[in-house]
């Protein structure tokens, strides 16, 4: 069983490597809220660019593929070290809230229309979303664990 300890520089590497999923989310919400006409193309570009590559990731069977073989192959694989197996899990988790709240936005585009609160609840959802990751990614790069309130917990609760 792998334990706490000190993190190796690959082992930094592979804990940001899942956080791949949720920014391919939050690209999908961003562009529902029209953000990146917003941005400059410095900004944008890049995001759109990688976004487009990961979209596969985010919808559809192979988003649930990847998140059960996430889950079940880095989570509770103990033999993993716990800083990666607890950035797994947070970045599935991240993802989930983006997927959950993008979701529930969609169905209340359909009951309020074109209404000028949504592309403001997306932007906010994809700049909470892209700050989280970007947080996280920084935190695994330095070697410590990202304690993001909530998700943080429930995370030490999935991974033993």
């Amino acid at each position: 069983m792998a334990w706490r300890g000190t993190t190796t520089v690959p082992d930094r590497i592979l804990a940001c490597l899942p956080y791949l999923l949720p920014l391919s989310g939050a690209v999908l919400v961003g562009l529902k809220g029209g953000i990146f006409n917003l941005l400059p193309p410095a900004v944008s570009d890049p995001l759109l660019t990688l976004g487009g590559l990961l979209a596969p990731l985010s919808t559809g069977f192979i988003g649930l593929a990847v998140f059960f073989a996430l889950f079940l192959l880095v989570v509770r694989n103990t033999d993993i070290q716990h800083f990666i197996r607890f950035n797994t899990m947070q970045a599935l988790l991240i993802d989930f809230l983006l997927v959950a709240c993008s979701i529930v936005l969609d169905l209340l585009s359909q009951g309020l229309g074109q209404a000028i609160v949504l592309p403001i609840l997306y932007n906010t959802i994809f700049l909470g979303g892209i700050a989280a990751i970007i947080y996280a990614v920084v935190q695994s790069l330095i070697g410590r664990y990202a304690e993001i309130p909530t998700i943080s917990d429930a995370v030490y609760a999935q991974v033993r």
